[in-house]
């Protein structure tokens, strides 16, 4: 069943009420959803596009582009969402890569120019193995990867979590997340759309817009910055929070002493789940149920999940319906994640107690997540290498009280640090650049001279939050 069709299922049944709650105080229903993505879809289908090609998204968040993307969906076409941030030259290996039959940069415009066709009323039909979606995630080959995620992978994680954490029509979510990425995407849209729950439509996090949507909020979902924000805001406070049922939090790990701390603020626990691009969520903490700081709680229902080699802390594998079907035009890569009896080598590391909930101690691979936003060291140590003065670059993540982790320049050679952050953010999305660079007459190696990354990571741990 195509994934249009499961999510506009759980449509408010009043199509009046409204879908979008925006900040100007105005509303877009969800009939104006619904229409939008019909307008959209049949744009799609005049303009040529047929079930499987590409639809290439790279736009501010808006209404529209919310439109764009389930139109995409009832067309049988499949979305391809990009940072915003993404300079020229990025954005270029993507198109070339998935070759996209279209490509839109302003979504309102194009929403626009939608109006002058036929809306499509019935949605293709696609099947559970169909691809919905390529989401570009980034590894330690150097190449951005496409994960194909189909409808039935989709579907299956939005019913899964739609249920896990307890969705109703009474809800109403707080959405101040961007949605290129699997989180504002995939897990918080389609939990409002199973519900036919209103959203509060942030464009960004903003500590004053956030605050005041917590009065007319159920749910929140966001990354380790949303928190460390509100609580380094005094005007969030216990009363702030009080409409509140559930503060939700992911894309990148959550410190301890966040968890702590907002627990004091407010008397709540935020609930803590573990997820990837490639599976987009895999284990939750318990709605109902300890939620214990560190962990990320267990497998949803239908998931597959073990320590790779039967180790007590080891490789994260997992098995089951959202689990996607592979890497974009890389089947060499794809066979190569993959165990022989089916299971997906996430490279995440961890441990399970027998009870079943899950514990992640770190990544096999060098991927730093700064700011629930994935970025890959060899991107960022390229453009450094290539400055006057430099002869070597390490890039680490390391722990950041606002970011999760922040990006670490270890760097032999002489230059000027903030001038060459700002070479690195012109060349680069600004969340890759290093937010400090460090000048060393030698970077740590083992006996085979590659450097030892793990003891700049263990050197550096303090760099951001010492007192």
């Amino acid at each position: 069943m195509n994934l249009y069709d499961i999510l506009a299922a759980g449509f408010a049944v009043e199509r009046a009420k409204p879908a979008f709650l925006l900040s100007d105080g105005s509303a877009v229903s969800y009939a104006e959803l619904e229409a939008g993505a019909a307008q959209i879809a049949g744009h799609l289908v005049a303009s040529g596009v047929a079930p499987g090609d590409r639809v290439g998204l790279q736009a501010e968040k808006s209404v529209e582009a919310v439109m764009i993307y389930l139109g995409v969906l009832k067309a049988g076409a499949v979305f391809l969402p990009l940072n915003s941030a993404y300079t020229r030259a990025e954005v270029d290996y993507f198109i070339g890569d998935a070759a996209p039959r279209v490509f839109i940069t302003d979504a309102q415009a194009f929403r626009a120019e939608a109006d002058a066709s036929d809306p499509l009323i019935k949605s293709v039909e696609r099947a559970d193995h169909h691809l919905a979606s390529l989401i570009y995630t980034s590894g330690t080959t150097g190449r951005s990867k496409g994960a194909m995620l189909s409808h039935g992978n989709l579907a299956a994680n939005a019913k899964a979590l739609h249920a896990a954490w307890g969705f109703t029509p009474d809800d109403v979510l707080l959405h101040a997340l961007p949605i290129f990425h699997v989180h504002g995407l995939f897990v918080a849209l389609h939990c409002a759309f199973l519900s036919g729950a209103p959203m509060v439509w942030l464009t960004k996090f903003d500590d004053a817009q956030v605050l005041a949507g917590l009065a007319r909020s159920t749910v929140m979902m966001g990354v380790p910055t949303f928190y460390t924000r509100l609580l380094a805001n005094s005007n969030f406070t216990r009363q702030r929070a009080a409409h509140m049922r559930l503060f939700i939090c992911g894309s990148a790990p959550l410190l301890e002493s966040t968890f702590v701390e907002f627990e004091e603020r407010t008397g709540m626990r935020i609930l803590e789940r573990y997820g990837m691009s490639e599976a987009v969520i895999i284990t939750t903490n318990p709605l109902v149920g300890e939620r214990i700081p560190g962990s990320v709680g267990y497998p949803l229902p239908g998931v597959d999940l073990r320590i790779g080699a039967s180790e007590e802390t080891g490789v994260i594998e997992i098995r089951g319906p959202s689990v996607f079907g592979g890497y974009w035009e890389m089947p060499e890569k794809t066979a190569q994640e993959f165990t022989a009896d089916g299971f997906f080598m996430t490279g995440d590391v961890g441990r399970q107690d027998p009870d079943g909930r899950v514990w992640i101690s770190g990544r096999a691979k060098d991927l730093i997540i700064s700011g629930g936003y994935n970025v890959y060291p060899k991107e960022i140590e390229l453009v450094i290498d290539e400055l006057v003065g430099i002869t070597e670059s390490a890039v680490v993540g390391v722990p950041h009280p606002d970011f999760g982790e922040g990006v670490v320049a270890v760097v032999i050679g002489v230059g000027d640090e903030m001038a060459m952050i700002a070479e690195c953010r012109r060349q680069l999305a600004p969340y890759k650049a290093p937010k400090r660079i460090v000048f060393v007459g030698e970077l740590p190696r083992n006996a085979m001279g590659k450097v030892q990354k793990n003891l700049l990571r263990d050197q550096y741990a303090g760099l951001f939050t010492r007192g």
